[in-house]
């Protein structure tokens, strides 16, 4: 058992539920969400519902930033005033600058915070949070966190479905989905989160179809697997995610820890309508 006391960081792109958070203890550092000329901080200026609302009249497509090393220095400052050491869990960084500052800032201060790619987003990033949260409970060191997150992180996978690819190729994040362009109107894509980036999974037909799709993959890739986590995510599509929770967790045998609502940095790409999961193998 280690006597270190540990926290746990990630950002607003890991769609954390703020009670969800405040629940398991993890400070949550915000990405920035940006309309024209006003900068707006993820789930603390915005919220996702307001987000989706100004999205929709938007003339022109809000962009996102990260948070600047300086705000990391900050946060991690304030923490080492209660805390031994600092787990700091992030967006894929081939999606983003975020873990860069994240990593500028973490030379401060030796070797005392560890900032780590989660290769993931959203809801995918949620997961390997809850494993860090679930790892400091059960005693085990600093080194051993860091080697048992690489094991989390080879075992998450995440699928989601958009109603539209839009969004992700307006913002020059369509990654290895570019295959998908070009579909016939109402195709729905279906994308894979891989080594930190977009890829085309498939398409289909309708929403219904795409979700039955997903649930059939994952439910395909467990077995004889222990599953371990199970989360959802949806931008605005209620509905949707509550049939894909239902036949993941039919499948399963078990609850999701969360259904999060995409937030507005994410939801900048991924627009609203999408719906998708991840889950983690013991």
């Amino acid at each position: 058992m280690s006597n270190e006391t540990i926290a746990v960081v990630t950002d607003s792109c890991a769609d954390l539920p703020k009670d969800f958070a405040k629940e398991l203890g993890v400070t949550i550092i915000p990405l920035n969400v940006i309309f024209e000329d006003e900068v707006l901080k993820d789930g603390v200026d915005i919220t996702s519902a307001e987000f989706y609302e100004r999205l929709a009249k938007a003339k022109t497509l809000p962009s996102s930033s990260q948070p600047t090393p300086g705000e990391f220095e900050e946060l991690y400052k304030e923490l080492l005033n209660k805390f031994d050491k600092v787990v700091s869990i992030h967006l894929s960084e081939k999606l983003s600058g975020t873990l860069d500052s994240a990593r500028i800032a973490a030379k401060n201060f030796g070797d005392k915070i560890f900032t780590f790619d989660s290769k993931s987003i959203s809801v995918g990033i949620a997961l390997q949070v809850e494993a860090a949260i679930e790892a400091i409970k059960q005693g085990l060191s600093f080194d051993d966190i860091k080697s048992y997150l690489e094991r989390v992180r080879e075992s998450t996978h995440v699928l989601f479905t958009l109603d539209t690819l839009k969004y992700l190729e307006k913002g020059g994040r369509i990654g290895k989905a570019e295959s998908l362009l070009g579909s016939v109107l109402n195709i729905k894509p279906i994308i894979i989160v891989k080594e930190g980036f977009y890829h085309a999974f498939g398409k289909t037909r309708s929403q219904k179809k795409a979700i039955k799709k997903i649930s059939n993959y994952l439910i395909e890739i467990s077995e004889g697997k222990t599953i371990k986590r199970l989360a959802l995510g949806h931008g605005m599509a209620s509905e949707a995610v509550e049939k894909l929770k239902n036949d993941l967790e039919s499948a399963f045998n078990m609850k999701a820890s969360m259904v999060s609502e995409v937030g507005p940095v994410i939801g900048v790409h991924t627009g609203p309508g999408s719906v998708g999961a991840a889950i983690s193998f013991e």
